[in-house]
């Protein structure tokens, strides 16, 4: 089976290597020219188009920022759609609102080809060791054909329902992971007012009720002063941007999920918009003017 692969950045170009370790065909094109040569040292066969990609492709996957580039790379003119093959499918693993994926799958559907949204949390780290988390909709007999193939990527690879429902998921895990993090960025930096060594008081917790995956992983960040981004906040804004509008949508009131989007729109105001979502401790930093 041949894969296509759109959107070589910070998670697709990790995610695209574990393909090609698993041994899969990659058929890529990225406009940055070292990503083509490395990957192409790699095994992948580098093309000029969308369209290209998709006729050479068995499955194509898009990694992309948002719900406009994704319907502008899948639908647009010069668009996979234009060159993806009768039974082939397409496989959207960006964070993108969950009408949007309905749309595209819609339109997919009156062409013969195959959808399905599969969205990924676990940031860099987990792209990079094939264990991020890939919430998926779709119909069941396209999940069953292309699980191998988000297997490869993931360690936890759920179908969560029709199409839709995987960004429907991704936008519930985006709310707590945020949340998470600004209670881990409160509590830290209430400790370091009170003199308390916030290596201990995280030592102390973690293993208790308190312990999360995201305590463990973006608490040593804080106190290290350590925000390379594994996921930026502009992103996670832009996630949030997306749970606001469909929440609007719905008629559903979220007040915590709507305070942090304030939280996350400050700090890209005060340039911290390509640190990792964990400099959302910075916020709390400046109201309490400390340093964790």
């Amino acid at each position: 089976m041949k894969i296509g692969f759109v959107g070589l950045g910070i998670m697709g170009k990790p995610m695209s290597e574990n393909l090609i370790r698993t041994g899969y065909d990659l058929v890529i094109s990225s406009s940055r020219p070292e990503i083509n040569r490395d990957l192409s040292e790699r095994g992948a066969e580098v093309v000029d188009t969308f369209v290209e990609i998709a006729a050479r492709s068995d499955v194509i996957i898009t990694m992309l920022p948002n719900s406009p580039e994704v319907k502008d790379v899948i639908l647009a003119d010069g668009g996979l759609i234009h060159g993806a093959k009768p039974g082939s499918i397409i496989i959207d693993m960006s964070s993108i609102a969950p009408i949007v994926s309905q749309e595209i799958g819609e339109a997919l559907r009156e062409k013969d080809v195959g959808f399905l949204d599969a969205p990924v949390s676990g940031g860099e780290p987990k792209a990079i060791d094939g264990t991020i988390s890939v919430m998926t909709g779709g119909d069941e007999t396209t999940f069953e054909k292309c699980l191998p193939i988000l297997e490869a990527m993931g360690g936890s690879v759920v179908r969560t329902g029709d199409v839709g429902s995987g960004n429907s998921t991704k936008l519930a895990n985006q709310v707590i992971v945020a949340l998470n993090i600004a209670a881990v960025s409160e509590a830290l930096v209430l400790t370091k007012k009170m003199g308390v060594d916030t290596e201990l008081v995280y030592n102390a917790i973690r293993g208790g009720l308190a312990g999360s995956t995201v305590l463990d992983a973006k608490a040593p960040m804080m106190m290290t002063n350590d925000f390379d981004p594994g996921f930026k906040i502009d992103l996670h804004l832009k996630d949030l941007n997306n749970v606001m509008e469909t929440s609007d949508a719905m008629d559903v009131p979220l007040p915590l999920t709507a305070s942090i989007r304030e939280t996350l729109k400050a700090l890209t105001v005060d340039g911290n918009g390509e640190d990792d979502h964990a400099a959302i401790v910075k916020y709390y930093e400046k109201l309490a003017n400390v340093r964790v």
